[in-house]
């Protein structure tokens, strides 16, 4: 992949002081989902990231699924996205910059087409993981960190259906 070792520019915050960022769920066949444990914190959450210059939010969701837990495009089938940006500050943003405020995210649902031996935490150079397993689908709501957990829920609520269709068609 071209992605590992280049400089990239991240994109600059939006009027109101959010960073663009996607976030990564990715389900299995049990309609579980990927929950990462976040190296060097006790923390859990699904893959994120920036969406740099340039680059479309599929493009960087792409580009941070192989980054983060080292799936290419062809492990994966792109269920669907959110339609909206959500929002969370982020606690101490003081320390970030004063017009810092957090990031804004738009949500895509893979579903892990390949093997669970494809998952790879230590693609990038700077591994953002070092573990992993498959918890159910609301799991994370109970796990995440408080000031993320509102983004989750209404994440999870709208790709829920998604999920539903495509695992459980009539």
């Amino acid at each position: 992949m071209a992605y590992l070792g280049r400089k990239r520019k991240k994109s600059g915050l939006d009027r109101d002081g959010y960073r663009p960022n996607v976030g990564i769920i990715v389900c299995n066949q049990a309609c579980q989902v990927l929950w990462a444990r976040r190296v060097r914190h006790d923390g859990w959450q699904f893959p994120q990231g920036g969406v740099e210059h340039k680059e479309s939010p599929r493009e960087a969701a792409y580009r941070e699924l192989y980054e983060e837990v080292g799936l290419y495009p062809h492990h994966v089938r792109l269920l669907g996205t959110t339609e909206k940006w959500y929002r969370y500050d982020v606690p101490n943003r003081s320390r970030f910059g004063n017009r810092f405020r957090g990031q804004k995210q738009r949500w895509f649902l893979f579903h892990l087409t390949g093997e669970e031996g494809d998952i790879q935490l230590d693609r990038s150079p700077k591994p953002e993981f070092d573990g992993w397993c498959w918890v159910d689908y609301w799991h994370p709501l109970e796990n995440i960190i408080a000031f993320k957990k509102d983004v989750y829920r209404e994440a999870l609520a709208e790709l829920e259906p998604v999920m539903q269709a495509a695992f459980f068609k009539a």
